[in-house]
């Protein structure tokens, strides 16, 4: 019985790194550099958020990577990349598209189509409440996706 037992707690301890592991590589996989990003690479694929500052430093920029850090996997349900862009003075293709004045949240659909444009931060309960009245996603929830 005692083999049984630390037989069972070592499954588990590995299956719970395992699922650490793989949280901490998708959560990466999720946030992207926006200097190197083409946002036609994401069509019909992804929904990106782009979230632009003028410093990473800046307070609404950390407090929006924050609430979109707290909440991760349920932006992955939805098929959201989060885009990151703090350097306004690289002139990227993201603020020459989208010309932000400071903080900006912006939601792009899979159709690379603008759905939200905030100078605020906003919670991903918000974000993804938008998102599933999105036509296209509410035809992904009745096929299951």
């Amino acid at each position: 019985m005692k083999y049984f037992a630390q037989s069972i707690f070592a499954i588990l301890l590995a299956v719970t790194a395992s699922f650490a592991n793989e949280t901490d590589v998708n959560d990466n996989a999720l946030i992207l550099k926006g200097s190197e990003i083409n946002l036609d690479d994401f069509l019909w694929i992804n929904r990106p958020i782009v979230v632009l500052a003028d410093s990473p430093g800046d307070p609404r920029f950390v407090e929006q990577m924050r609430l979109l850090r707290e909440r991760l996997p349920d932006l992955k349900d939805r098929d959201v990349v989060v885009i990151t862009d703090t350097e306004p003075s690289q002139k990227t293709d993201l603020r020459q598209k989208l010309r932000p004045r400071g903080f900006m949240l912006v939601l792009i659909g899979k159709d690379g189509g603008i759905k939200l444009r905030k100078p605020s931060p906003w919670n991903v309960r918000e974000i993804s409440r938008i998102i599933d009245k999105m036509p296209m996603r509410r035809q992904e929830m009745r096929a299951g996706g």
